[in-house]
């Protein structure tokens, strides 16, 4: 599909120059403006979820609780010292990032409960499940971290790289893990949706481990086999490792909440978020090559740590026996200069605009299988998602 031609037709030029960073100025020569580099629009995988502050705050209220129920409740009072470094273990991780999954949780709930329904006592529960959504990604962060021997997260420096935790930080990932257990047990162990959310909750860890291991299987050495960057790896490892949790988990999470547990209505609403899930990785990569950092919140590494993107398998697709040559020479190397080599080959290869007509194809495709969604699952779910992927008003 071809991208639109047309973008900001009736403003002067130089009026869209101001404020843009320089990244975006080098790729104003394709075709249009990429929505997903347009800082007043920049889209999920750079901002968060968009949300009103009243949700947000209602959200980070309910956070200190959980920490105060898991950490002082009576449990382990010959050990407070482990209390205590809960306490510090979550306030450092969990609350400081996006909170994409456990906003989304809140706001699918809201959306496919019944007004009456929606009671103070039953939002706060939904705000609850989301910060257990939010533990689960915080559990697999720090494991991911270690594993990847990543130094900065959100700003700060990574768990693992504090002088006091080290390899230990494994074990304060399974802390986490059995800290969200505990706080689903605490408050929904009585639900009749319970053993479905616990189902759901050990599908995504199983999930999200075949992930790290298709992942881990193509950088199992210093320098990345490029003869494995298929698509089809790609895909596998993004639905895996991302999709699944990041899209699927929020709503199943919300549907079985409001007793929705009906096999086809959660295969449809699968089906759209899994999409969602991979273009919202696609982004990711992107972002992290030609993002602005002071933007996306890190620096983009992927290049350096060889990792299998969309960039790099599409590269490799279109890659001549020379150009081929350059990603074999120069990828999975920390060296600045290699860096910028491979990023002047992707420009050359346009894959700029390849993201760009992908973009547009994408938000279209995905907006007709939201309309020939049924079940009655409200379709205006699905669009709120999508249009906070591409920070779009339509």
């Amino acid at each position: 599909m071809a991208p639109r031609l047309d973008q900001s037709a009736n403003k002067s030029p130089q009026s869209d120059e101001i404020g843009l960073p320089k990244k975006l100025l080098k790729l104003q020569k394709y075709h249009r403006f990429l929505s997903t580099l347009t800082p007043q629009q920049m889209p999920l995988a750079a901002r968060g979820l968009a949300v009103s502050k009243d949700q947000s705050r209602e959200f980070m209220a309910c956070f200190p609780d959980i920490v105060r129920d898991l950490t002082k409740t009576g449990k382990h009072i010959d050990v407070p010292e482990a209390s205590k470094w809960l306490a510090k273990l979550l306030q450092y991780n969990v609350p400081n990032g996006k909170k994409n999954r456990g906003l989304a949780t809140v706001l699918a709930y809201k959306m496919l409960e019944k007004p009456d329904n929606l009671t103070p006592e039953n939002i706060h529960l939904a705000n609850i499940m989301g910060w257990c959504t939010e533990m689960f990604h915080t559990h697999q962060l720090l494991l991911n971290d270690i594993m990847e021997g990543t130094e900065m997260r959100r700003g700060a420096p990574c768990w693992h790289r504090r002088p006091d935790v080290g390899l230990a930080g494994i074990n304060d990932a399974v802390f986490v893990q059995s800290a969200m257990y505990s706080t689903l047990k605490r408050h929904f162990s009585a639900k009749s949706y319970y053993k479905n959310v616990l189902e759901m909750f050990n599908e995504m860890l199983l999930k999200c481990s075949i992930g790290h291991h298709l992942e881990k299987q193509l950088t199992k050495t210093d320098k990345p086999d490029l003869s494995l960057f298929t698509m089809e790896k790609y895909e596998a490892i993004t639905k895996y490792k991302t999709a699944y949790y990041t899209f699927q988990m929020p709503v199943g999470l919300a549907l079985l909440m409001t007793g929705i547990d009906d096999p086809e209505t959660h295969r449809q609403a699968k089906t759209i978020l899994l999409e969602m899930g991979e273009f919202f990785q696609i982004q990711d990569d992107f972002l992290d090559c030609f993002g602005d950092p002071a933007v996306i919140g890190k620096d983009g590494c992927d290049i350096q740590d060889g990792k299998c993107t969309w960039l790099a398998v599409v590269a490799l697709q279109r890659a001549t026996l020379e150009q081929r040559q350059i990603m074999e020479n120069h990828y999975g190397s920390a060296k600045p200069e290699d860096v910028a080599r491979i990023k002047d080959l992707y420009e050359e290869l346009q894959l700029p605009h390849t993201y760009s007509v992908y973009e547009e194809a994408t938000y279209d495709l995905l907006r007709t299988q939201i309309q020939q969604v049924t079940r009655g699952l409200p379709h205006d779910l699905f669009f709120k998602i999508l249009d906070n992927i591409f920070r779009r008003s339509v």
